[in-house]
């Protein structure tokens, strides 16, 4: 190959993983999304329990996660948080879609453009009122309940299979929520 074609073929070959990339979402090794997974019952207001804190949560109490339905079959992820230092409410919105099958719970969502993560949810109720959701690595999982108290066996349980799947427990910061807010 001629030196005047490696540029531009570096740069698409470059460009064609960008996009590729920003596209994907994938789950940790050793987890699995629930199967027989429900959209429709999925949708609605989320109490964060516990989460492996990363710099976007960084310092919020009160978190909450909101799923509705876009017009063009997407679900609106609406998260908001009470910021205790900064002594204010902080709220970022989003988009997510199913990444396998409609009755799958592995998902991508996005708050920046193009760019997606992985949105795994590995263990939810019958009743859709308790989750445990992983990112597409270990450096991410929530605990999620549509109160903001969750049974102290569905945690243990919860807090077995995350430890199963390779998470490090301990580091979880356990949020609280202040009826105030």
């Amino acid at each position: 190959m001629k030196n005047r074609y490696i540029a531009p073929f570096l740069l698409g070959a470059g460009i064609a993983f960008i996009l590729y990339s920003c596209g994907k979402a994938t789950i940790p090794k050793n987890a699995t999304a629930v199967d027989n997974f429900d959209k429709a019952r999925y949708l609605g207001k989320w109490y964060e329990i516990a989460r492996l804190d990363f710099k976007w949560e960084k310092d919020l109490n009160n978190v909450t996660a909101e799923y509705s339905l876009n017009e063009n079959g997407t679900i609106k992820v609406d998260n908001r948080g009470y910021n205790v230092k900064k002594d204010k409410w902080e709220q970022s919105t989003g988009k997510a879609k199913l990444v396998t099958k409609d009755n799958v719970g592995m998902l991508k969502v996005s708050f920046f453009g193009p760019f997606y993560s992985g949105y795994n949810i590995v263990a939810i109720d019958p009743d859709y009122k308790y989750a445990l959701v992983v990112g597409e690595s270990l450096k991410y999982m929530w605990i999620l309940s549509r109160e903001t108290t969750i049974p102290e066996n569905i945690k243990t349980d919860y807090l077995k299979k995350a430890k199963e799947i390779g998470y490090t427990t301990s580091d979880l910061v356990w949020t609280k929520h202040d009826k105030a807010k």
